[in-house]
């Protein structure tokens, strides 16, 4: 960590159903005015109503409120930072495990998991599923983390020439899970060991898949057209972007923007 570096964090989120009947995605923030410290924890439930928003709720609550309890020592955690995280995370998964034994009603339910965590100009992340963390850095939209889906094997095989590329764009299973929070082992995760250096004027969003209706063109776009007006008007634009798609198969969406101001 840079001791010399003076950062700010402007941070807004979303959440919004989109065309669904009910929410599975939760997410919850903890960026305190003028500290430089600070973490989202977002999940994408699965199992339709009374699972996955049960799933994403007690992954979000775990991991939250872990971080929450280690951030009375911010240089201890930046030290453990790895494993503290994965602890997290199967603590998450074992509560998960728990709550389906005893109702049996949301039996195979499950969650994604992806939280970013800032320590001046380090940035943190453990990822499980296919929930994207974005950042913008001199105009590039970039994925930092992994997707855990068969989506890179299948753009893999349409690179290669196996598959055309409108098969592929509309491949059933496409968004098709390769590691999830399940109560069960936890196939893949993504938690660096060392931390991904920000700059200044660098936007990091970290988003449920329901964001990915818009290209990472539209993204790109919206991100540069408001850099620099705050993260409010951006997560705003952001939103007005997905509702002007009026797509009917919108999914529930969820996202946090964060603005870097690095000195």
């Amino acid at each position: 960590m840079r001791e010399t570096a003076d950062i700010r964090y402007d941070v807004s989120s979303v959440l919004n159903r989109g065309c669904r009947d009910y929410q599975e995605d939760a997410i919850a923030t903890d960026f305190s005015l003028g500290a430089e410290f600070g973490y989202a924890v977002l999940s994408d439930g699965m199992g339709g109503h009374a699972a996955g928003d049960v799933a994403s709720k007690i992954v979000v609550t775990e991991v939250f409120s872990e971080l929450k309890f280690q951030s009375s020592n911010v240089e201890k955690l930046a030290e453990n930072m790895g494993h503290v995280l994965k602890n997290a995370a199967v603590s998450a998964n074992e509560c998960m495990a728990a709550h389906a034994s005893t109702n049996p009603q949301t039996a195979g339910m499950g969650a994604t998991l992806v939280a970013p965590v800032l320590v001046r100009d380090s940035l943190y992340w453990i990822s499980i599923g296919d929930s994207p963390l974005y950042l913008l850095r001199n105009g590039t939209l970039r994925q930092l983390n992994e997707d855990h889906s068969l989506g890179p094997h299948i753009d893999y095989m349409v690179r290669s020439g196996m598959m055309s590329e409108d098969v592929g764009h509309n491949h059933p299973d496409r968004n098709a899970l390769t590691s999830v929070l399940i109560g069960e082992t936890i196939e893949r995760i993504d938690c660096p060991e060392r931390p991904f250096q920000l700059k200044d004027n660098d936007i990091l969003i970290v988003a449920s898949d329901g964001l990915q209706f818009l290209s990472n063109g539209q993204i790109t776009e919206t991100l540069l057209e408001n850099a620099g007006e705050g993260s409010a008007k951006i997560a705003e634009c952001l939103l007005d972007e997905l509702q002007t798609l009026d797509d009917p198969e919108q999914d529930n969406v969820c996202f946090s923007v964060n603005e870097c101001e690095i000195t």
